[in-house]
């Protein structure tokens, strides 16, 4: 392709992703905040805060996509960076809306769309290139070891100032209630068994029927001792 040709698509796809970045800043994609770097609009990075009632729940994961100067004809590559326990790091993912797919990639699909479809990919237990077989207890201690992890890194810090004061709250909340970094949502709660309503409600049926029954003698005396 001459100088000219590639000057012409990066300057499309940098008006493309200048839209995008647009978009999602008014609509953010639930669970997920995304920026580029400043130096680069073809590379973004993305950090996911672990959907409630899931393994990664408490969790920030870092990520980016490497967008090609093609783009949006061709789709990019994607990329996990924090230790998760469903996807190697730094290891191209092999999905649907990654580069790993060209026939299926749709030019329509927008930051918004991949970052939506990556989530719902990464709380399924699909297997594909890039994953990997981890046990949910490992997830769950990967999820709380992620908040120190991403300190840790200068690229992330420098992109999402806000959620690393979220992550430094969160760490502070746990060292005053006396709950380990380490070991913050690493298990499942111990099943609680249920308390006995039938017992409960039998003995105090017993307690209200010895109280009228007291009573009640209380009163016959009174009047006996009357008359």
């Amino acid at each position: 392709m001459s100088v000219c040709g590639n000057r012409k698509t990066t300057m499309t796809a940098t008006r493309r992703l200048k839209q995008d970045y647009l978009r999602i800043r008014k609509e953010p994609v639930p669970y997920i905040c995304a920026e580029p770097l400043p130096s680069n609009i073809l590379e973004w990075h993305f950090v996911v805060r672990g959907p409630e009632k899931t393994l990664y729940e408490g969790g920030y994961y870092h990520g980016k996509l490497k967008f090609p100067q093609e783009f949006p004809f061709k789709p990019p590559s994607i990329y996990m960076l924090t230790p998760n326990g469903r996807f190697m790091c730094d290891t191209r993912l092999c999905l649907s809306i990654s580069d790993f797919h060209p026939d299926t990639w749709n030019p329509a699909w927008s930051v918004s769309t991949i970052l939506t479809a990556l989530l719902s990919f990464m709380v399924e237990n699909i297997p594909t290139l890039g994953s990997i077989e981890t046990s949910d207890f490992t997830k769950r201690q990967l999820s709380a070891q992620s908040l120190a992890y991403n300190l840790k890194d200068r690229v992330f810090c420098e992109l999402f100032p806000e959620v690393v004061e979220e992550i430094k709250v969160k760490q502070r909340t746990q060292k005053d209630f006396g709950v380990p970094p380490h070991t913050a949502h690493a298990a499942p709660a111990r099943h609680q068994p249920k308390p006995n309503l039938r017992g409960a409600l039998a003995n105090l049926c017993v307690i209200a029927g010895l109280v009228v029954c007291v009573y009640t003698v209380k009163f016959v005396l009174h009047h006996i001792g009357q008359d």
